[in-house]
């Protein structure tokens, strides 16, 4: 996936500031180099269309994309390198702060996770619900909004699985005279290309039906979505800007403005799937991890509530004085 467009212009400038005020070696200027261009391609998959428009809230999203994209390539990040690249990161938006090219630097507070402390963001399943519930309205656009987020929650998708998410993909297995032993299921094309089927809530199917039947048709009639599924007013496919933009809506609507994004709702898909008994391997599968190792971080979710539960609730839990 391409950069943004002015991107590479953007990390030439701040390369040749380091070069005259640092006296960089050219093999330092094309290591920062690498580092940017993976940086380059989450703001590409993020949906963002300028390194300048980058808030604080979004730049937190990107260690966590750091660390899932190289551990589904098997590619380890030593501490050291994730510092590295994300040392990159700082020093290149605090260039385009001080050139003027930005209002603000969002990258003061960017760190690295700390192996296996750094928690998702998982919201409660209240919350979650409170989140699906809050768009109001029956129109096209509140019909394919509500579709989107329990798509979010059903799947574990990532953003940019859902934006390539077509029609085709949809498909229900079973029994045609018996619906309600029907699986709906998706298939989605995932980092490296590679496929996955997951099942789809009912719930989750209910909205997309009525997205499918009574909003789809009309917003396809604009434009030119053809087979995807999500499309934008003009019927062309929907964005992940556009996606970003749906989701900030619905959690300032129930006061969770900062704390959702698309991959929250992903963690919180699998972290509620532990919590409810669901073998590690099935939710590496259906995350589309390529190690288990990846998914085992949700497990430290639910020892954590575990342990918040059992501290609050039994009664030898604390010493007594």
């Amino acid at each position: 996936m391409n950069a943004p467009a002015g991107f590479a212009a953007q990390v030439d400038a701040f390369l040749r500031q380091l070069r005259v005020e640092r006296a960089l070696s050219a093999n330092t200027a094309e290591a920062y180099r690498r580092d940017l261009r993976s940086y380059g391609r989450w703001l590409a998959e993020a949906g963002i269309t300028d390194a300048t428009e980058v808030t604080e809230r979004r730049i937190a999203e990107y260690p966590l994309w750091l660390n899932e994209t190289r551990a589904v390539q098997q590619v380890e990040t030593s501490a050291a390198t994730a510092a590295r690249m994300l040392s990159a990161v700082r020093s290149f938006h605090h260039f385009l702060f001080l050139d003027g090219a930005s209002a603000q630097d969002p990258s003061p507070g960017l760190r690295a996770p700390k192996r296996g402390r750094r928690l998702p963001k998982a919201l409660s399943i209240d919350e979650v619900t409170r989140l699906l519930e809050s768009v109001p309205g029956d129109d096209p656009i509140a019909l394919r909004d509500r579709a989107i987020l329990e798509f979010l929650y059903a799947t574990g998708a990532r953003v940019s699985e859902l934006c390539d998410v077509c029609v085709d993909d949809l498909q229900q297995l079973g029994d045609e005279e018996s619906p309600e032993s029907a699986l709906s299921i998706v298939r989605l094309r995932g980092k490296g290309d590679k496929e996955r089927i997951v099942p789809i809530g009912a719930m989750a199917r209910a909205a997309l039906d009525a997205y499918l039947v009574r909003a789809r048709p009309g917003l396809a009639a604009h434009g030119r979505g053809r087979a995807r599924l999500f499309l934008g007013v003009r019927g062309g496919p929907l964005s992940r800007q556009a996606v970003w933009t749906i989701l900030e809506r619905a959690a300032d609507r129930v006061g969770l403005a900062d704390r959702v994004s698309p991959h929250v709702l992903r963690h919180s898909f699998a972290t509620h799937l532990l919590s409810g008994g669901a073998d590690i391997r099935v939710v590496q599968e259906l995350l589309g991890h390529a190690s288990v190792a990846t998914t085992q971080v949700y497990t430290l979710v639910t020892q954590e509530g575990l342990r918040e539960v059992y501290a609050t609730s039994h009664p030898r839990a604390h010493h007594r004085g």
